[in-house]
């Protein structure tokens, strides 16, 4: 055997069976044949009594938070007012939704519900706005005529 051929873990070297990426006899082509890899080690099982630890579920925060952000900047472009009263309601839920998994430990990025939360109610604070400088533009127009 060559010195390319020899397996570095001591496992006798089983033999290479022609096919997809392997010259067959003859087809040599100036790199030398691949050994087998080494096998990974059993897995060991939790002890009884032990569950395997929780990922935090932050998922409805930040959603609460991409909700109360587009909202937002929906809610300050007039023509598309629509979108931010249904996104800055949805950042308020999302962010509720959020802060309670938080207090009962399932979800760790208070920041962000609590983010989510603010920027629902400023995307509704200035829809109101809107509404009421509409209303008064209207209310001025009419004393006008």
């Amino acid at each position: 055997m060559s010195d390319y051929q020899q397996n570095p873990y001591g496992a006798p070297q089983q033999p290479q069976s022609p096919g997809y990426g392997y010259p067959t006899q003859g087809q040599n082509q100036g790199y030398p044949a691949q050994g087998g890899y080494p096998t990974a080690p059993p897995v060991q099982p939790y002890p009884v009594g032990y569950a395997a630890p929780m990922q935090p579920n932050n998922g409805t925060g930040t959603a609460g938070l991409v909700c109360g952000i587009v909202g937002t900047v929906c809610s300050l472009l007039v023509f598309l007012w629509f979108f931010g009263l249904v996104l800055g309601i949805l950042g308020i839920i999302f962010g509720a939704v959020g802060r309670s998994k938080v207090t009962k430990g399932e979800a760790t990025n208070r920041q962000a519900a609590t983010a989510g939360i603010v920027l629902g109610v400023a995307a509704l604070v200035i829809l109101i706005l809107w509404v009421a400088l509409f209303a008064s533009l209207l209310t001025a127009s009419s004393w006008g005529a």
